[in-house]
């Protein structure tokens, strides 16, 4: 398989997209560090060759900073999972922008209210960052947790959701 990598700016830092020949997203995330957008992705499901390319994908992203929220809801990704990861990456694009979870609403809402730290391995392992929106899930208090691209990032995306929803 081969794969197009694109990275552009944005207000949270460069932002990186690595997509399929179907310019489906397999995974992002806020680096400018090619391997770090390959390690989201299990060894098997890598890319055997990647270049440099432009992404149908990079004008939702710059459309989502420009304001337009639901702009990343249509780009299509592509992910390798369980069942349970894939319908919760599912589930997570089905959050509202401005209205986040916390992990026990999550588990609530994939109907496993038990299963915290299940839920909690699905935002982990999600590859295609923004555009299956995990940091829209909090910790139960309400506080921010873990993000692989940082808090800083998470907090931003956050406030610009809640900002963009009212």
């Amino acid at each position: 398989m081969s794969a197009t990598i694109q990275t552009i700016d944005t207000p949270d830092g460069p932002f990186t997209i690595l997509v399929d020949e179907g310019q489906r997203v397999l995974a992002s995330g806020w680096t400018a560090t090619r391997e770090e957008i390959l390690e989201r992705l299990a060894p098997a499901h890598r890319p055997d060759d990647v270049v440099e390319g432009e992404t149908t994908a990079a004008d939702a992203v710059r459309a989502y900073y420009e304001g337009d929220l639901a702009a990343i809801d249509g780009v299509a990704v592509h992910q390798h999972g369980t069942d349970m990861q894939r319908s919760g990456w599912e589930a997570l694009r089905r959050i509202v922008p401005g209205e986040p979870l916390t992990y026990t609403e999550f588990a609530v809402e994939l109907g496993s209210p038990r299963a915290v730290r299940a839920v909690a391995s699905v935002c982990a392992r999600n590859a295609p960052a923004l555009f299956v929106p995990c940091h829209r899930v909090l910790r139960g208090d309400g506080s921010m947790g873990g993000f692989a691209w940082g808090v800083d990032v998470k907090r931003s995306l956050l406030a610009r959701e809640s900002a963009g929803a009212r």
